[in-house]
């Protein structure tokens, strides 16, 4: 008789390209990608960074009621999205705003969806970074966390049943997520079904407040995979490049309806939220150790000037014009009118119900009689 444990496995290993100096580890692991889409991903990264100081800044001087940064996760975002194709569908969690910028979502749109002025697609319905992009096929993203999981797989089962199928799904969800249990419906539902899914891990080592220390035990999410029938791959999360090789193939096979699991180890360097002060339950030398020598948009920056691609003078340039787009976006935004009020009560019957009716005109009469104590005038009008 023999039981088993987390310790009678070696643990999986994590999948990396390049060093801390930007150098290439293995040659023949060197993804091939071209100077432009190489200088699209670094440049993402840079008008990553520049939008979450800024919008970070704009919370804290009470402009937007809410932000999530996306420090320590570059790397995830652009390796990503630059190995998918545009047909692709994205389910994301609230912490992949590169993957949009990546797949062409302007900083306008996502502004405005902060915001939430009446060019909000949400129609200011939502909290700040809940975006989403029907043109570009990106889910509208939701507060509970791993609601998106079963929802992509169903997605994902639908590709597999239209004719003559070319796209996959990527879900991508956190290593707190992965403790839900839609979490464990979505990777079964997967390998039975034998869906066209990426089930994209960031385990970024915190959920909120809980380290994945208390979150589970084992091998992590990874060991998971394996053992439910799903194709299985740990990678560098601070590795744009070896995200971009382990999504490329998972992408290769998941088209043959065969889904892949990826865990993707970085570190989330920022506050959970504005809503956060992670100086409570870690140490900032804990930070500023995976800032140094794990940081993803270093490693990718001496990458490129290693190709001779990038300088010291181009980042100048790039950082200012990433920086003006976002404070003038802002500013615009900020002067845009909200919606009409009665947006809030409208888009979820084709006919409004009686009791919706009602409370509208209630509204209406109501704001006809106080209409002093409102601020209309900064509301669109019919």
């Amino acid at each position: 008789m023999k039981l088993l444990n987390e310790h009678s496995y070696d643990p999986i290993p994590i999948y990396r390209v390049i060093d801390n100096n930007g150098e290439v580890i293995e040659r023949t692991e060197e993804p091939r990608i071209d100077n432009e889409t190489l200088l699209n991903m670094y440049k993402t990264m840079v008008q990553l960074n520049q939008m979450d100081k800024i919008l970070y800044e704009s919370q804290r001087q009470g402009r937007i009621s809410f932000y999530m940064t996306n420090y320590g996760e570059e790397g995830i975002h652009v390796g990503s999205a630059a190995a998918l194709l545009p047909q692709d569908m994205v389910f994301a969690q609230y912490r992949e705003l590169g993957v949009l910028l990546y797949r062409g979502m302007t900083v306008t749109e996502i502004i405005n969806q902060c915001y939430g002025n009446h060019e909000d697609p949400g129609k200011g319905r939502q909290m700040p970074v809940h975006y989403g992009s029907k043109q570009r096929n990106i889910a509208t993203l939701s507060s509970p966390l791993a609601t998106q999981m079963p929802q992509a797989v169903g997605a994902a089962y639908a590709f597999k049943r239209a004719p003559n199928n070319e796209r996959c799904v990527i879900c991508y969800f956190g290593d707190g997520a992965a403790s839900e249990g839609d979490a464990h419906a979505a990777f079964n539902f997967a390998a039975t079904l034998q869906c066209p899914i990426i089930l994209f891990c960031r385990n970024n080592g915190y959920a909120i407040s809980t380290p994945t220390s208390e979150q589970y035990r084992g091998d992590g999410i990874a060991a998971r995979g394996p053992a439910l029938g799903l194709h299985t791959i740990r990678v560098d999360g601070t590795d744009a490049l070896a995200v971009y090789r382990a999504v490329e193939r998972a992408r290769e096979i998941a088209i043959q309806n065969k889904p892949v699991l990826i865990e993707a180890m970085s570190y989330r360097v920022g506050h959970h939220s504005t809503s956060d002060d992670s100086s409570a339950y870690r140490p900032v030398e804990e930070i500023q150790k995976w800032t140094q020598e794990e940081n993803p948009v270093q490693k990718l920056k001496l990458y490129i000037e290693g190709k001779g691609l990038w300088n010291s003078d181009t980042e100048k340039q790039f950082a200012k014009e990433a920086r003006d787009i976002v404070l003038r976006t802002m500013q615009q935004a900020e002067k845009k009118k909200k919606p009409h009020w009665k947006e809030m009560l409208e888009d979820v019957y084709y006919d409004m119900p009686p009791h919706l009716q009602k409370q509208m005109n209630q509204m209406e009469k109501h704001l006809k009689k106080y209409k002093e104590h409102y601020p209309l005038d900064q509301f669109q009008s019919e």
